[in-house]
């Protein structure tokens, strides 16, 4: 498999996606900014942010000083964002979006998700969506954080087809009825906490697969997302690990050894849907986006 950071897979709209991009949550503004301007610096082609992560701002200054430092426009780097849950509803949705563009410094976003499929909200924020895109301000959309039951509610009723449900996912979390669900229906899966947001790092089995290969266990379990065909933001605020994340085109994972870590799934999420309030936030979220005091 000859993947390289500016592989793309062929979203079910024809719009094409890095397949390898950089995630910013639990980043503050100024990080974000500087992580932003580290990830255009090495190579990325895809950042993935959201209203709820309270740096959109961040994000949009960070991507135009790094296009801007790196003699490259605004169609070069794939840019994601999200509808915050208390934003939810058709008027509202429409509303608040115009917002996030003007913290973006952007007209138009490439991927609009909406980021928890609330209760009795969420198919009239996929109709607004769905005018969102079609006004050309989001070039696809999706969802993120929706079971199958709720992909299916969404399809009932969509016009437009989701392009992608990015999900938590990694080798001990790997939801393997929504990923087949999704593979079925022209839907890619994209991996939020693809590293497990550590837990995976003490690993041993891992730690003896990344050995065999002279590569870190991030490395590993970013390259066995690619290879399965995942769309994959790890997500970091330090230079030299956002450069390490994308140095995994150089190897390829045999298939025993991709067989290996899929057998790791023990279903353990960080957050999903049997701590999810359906008429507001996941437990712990505020009920208001957090804004970061820089």
């Amino acid at each position: 498999m000859n993947f390289s950071i500016d592989s793309t897979v062929t979203l079910n709209n024809g719009v094409k996606m890095p397949q390898l991009g950089m995630g910013v949550w639990k980043i503050n503004n100024s990080g974000a900014s500087q992580s932003v301007q580290w990830a255009i610096k090495h190579g990325y082609k895809a950042i993935d942010t959201a209203k709820q992560y309270g740096n959109e701002a961040g994000v949009g200054d960070g991507l135009t000083k790094g296009l801007a430092d790196n003699g490259m426009k605004r169609e070069d780097v794939f840019l994601t964002t999200k509808v915050f849950n208390g934003d939810q509803g058709y008027e509202s949705t429409l509303e608040n979006f115009e917002g996030q563009l003007k913290r973006l410094q952007t007209d138009y976003v490439d991927l609009l998700l909406i980021h928890w499929p609330v209760d009795g909200l969420y198919l009239d924020t996929w109709r607004a969506l769905e005018k969102i895109y079609r006004d050309g301000k989001a070039r696809a959309i999706g969802v993120s954080n929706f079971s199958v039951t709720r992909l299916q509610n969404i399809l009932k009723i969509a016009s437009i087809k989701p392009v992608i449900d990015q999900v938590e996912f990694n080798p001990l979390c790997q939801d393997e009825d929504i990923i087949s669900y999704c593979e079925e229906n022209n839907i890619y899966v994209e991996a939020w906490s693809p590293l497990g947001g550590g837990t995976v790092f003490g690993d041993e089995r891992l730690k003896k697969i990344a050995a065999k290969y002279n590569k870190s266990v991030a490395q590993i379990i970013i390259r066995w997302d690619l290879q399965r065909g995942i769309i994959t933001i790890p997500k970091s605020a330090h230079e030299v690990r956002i450069q390490q994340n994308s140095e995994v085109f150089d190897f390829e994972l045999s298939e025993d050894d991709m067989t290996e870590i899929s057998s790791y799934d023990e279903a353990k999420r960080s957050l999903w849907y049997g701590g999810f309030y359906w008429h507001g936030n996941p437990t712990g979220a505020k009920s208001a986006v957090q804004q970061w005091d820089d």
